[in-house]
């Protein structure tokens, strides 16, 4: 590999309304919260909204609710292709608040992101970008050998 090659491997950092689109392409991300003054991490479903808060829709249930009500949370989703070691990854972290407007829950139920577990009477919670960080990295289009 020549240095030219070297330097087109290098992650590109992206902006965040580059990193909002990027989120928007893809239905599922990892939130990170503090359960019981430990860290967890939860898979969950999510949209973007238009002005780039972003809804989660998770399961109801006591130790999740309580750790993304009201507090600062890590938000993370990527698109990456381990065959060409390309692809991207975008972090955020922000304030999440459990949804209780009637109406926006109605606008949430009717148009929003559903739970990946099947779950009649979902929770939507909201989380405010503070920090918004991603990254992109695109290789030459070499194939990786798997080994």
């Amino acid at each position: 590999m020549d240095r030219d090659d070297a330097l087109d491997d290098e992650p590109e950092e992206l902006g965040a309304e580059a990193c909002l689109r990027l989120l928007s392409t893809v239905p599922v991300g990892r939130v990170v919260y503090t359960e019981h003054a430990l860290p967890a991490v939860l898979p969950v479903t999510f949209a973007v909204a238009p002005d780039g808060r972003l809804l989660l829709a998770v399961r109801r249930g006591g130790a999740t609710a309580r750790g993304l009500d009201g507090t600062v949370v890590a938000f993370q989703a990527d698109r990456l292709d381990p065959l060409t070691r390309s692809g991207w990854s975008v972090l955020v972290h922000g304030r999440a608040d459990i949804l209780r407007d009637p109406e926006q829950i109605l606008r949430a139920l009717r148009s929003g992101p559903r739970p990946w577990a099947d779950e009649p009477d979902p929770m939507f919670v909201t989380v405010v970008p503070e920090l918004i960080s991603g990254r992109r990295l695109s290789t030459t289009g070499h194939p990786v050998r798997q080994g």
